[in-house]
């Protein structure tokens, strides 16, 4: 019995790693789509926005007229941002150089690409608190952002060296790693049963 029949996810895919993001769905049995156009959150219960390069993102999110839909969508379903989809949701970006255009959906402030860069890619195995119980999770940091500042209300879920890297305010969750690389599902089952699901009752 497939238990998410009743829910269709939309992944962002301008650019980054959505195919892995899509891979997972399907490993539990999501109905997914592609999401490039405005038009393409119709209907969708939830949205996943990639790792990738975020001044990319920012760029093509405002070349395909897609902001105000972003912000709109995020304001009433469940939005899961992973590494640079979490600086796409933050409130405020520091040393903003870059110019990127966040979507302002969680109260958090982000440095960008802070762990180091590609060469300094690391995998550790973290513990989530999800639910109230602490489940282990492999986790991939790759050119990925810091958590400067954790706004009031904002939940932290993990850490990392005693600095947040797992938050979540009502229906947004934003991390600053991967989980979608490997088969682990454990962070998407979350954002299902308890973003999107609850969001849908």
């Amino acid at each position: 019995m497939n238990k998410y029949k009743e829910i269709e996810i939309g992944v962002l895919a301008l650019q980054g790693d959505y195919e892995c993001h899509k891979n997972q769905l399907e490993l539990l049995k999501v109905r997914n789509r592609y999401v490039k156009l405005s038009k393409h959150l119709e209907k969708l219960d939830g949205l996943i926005i990639p790792g990738g390069e975020s001044t990319t993102i920012s760029k093509l999110i405002n070349r395909f007229d897609l902001r105000d839909s972003l912000v709109s969508f995020g304001q009433t379903k469940a939005v899961w941002g992973t590494c640079a989809g979490m600086i796409m949701l933050a409130s405020e970006i520091e040393e903003n150089q870059a110019g990127v255009e966040p979507l302002e959906l969680i109260d958090i402030v982000i440095a960008r690409t802070a762990f180091g860069r590609q060469v300094f890619s690391f995998e550790t195995e973290l513990t989530l608190t999800l639910n109230g119980k602490n489940l282990k999770s492999q986790a991939s940091f790759i050119r990925a952002p810091r958590i400067k500042r954790v706004g009031k209300n904002v939940n932290i879920l993990a850490t990392y060296n005693d600095e947040a890297v797992l938050v979540e305010k009502d229906n947004i969750l934003a991390s600053s790693f991967h989980t979608e690389l490997e088969n682990d599902t454990t962070l998407l089952e979350y954002f299902l049963n308890n973003l999107v699901d609850n969001l849908n009752k």
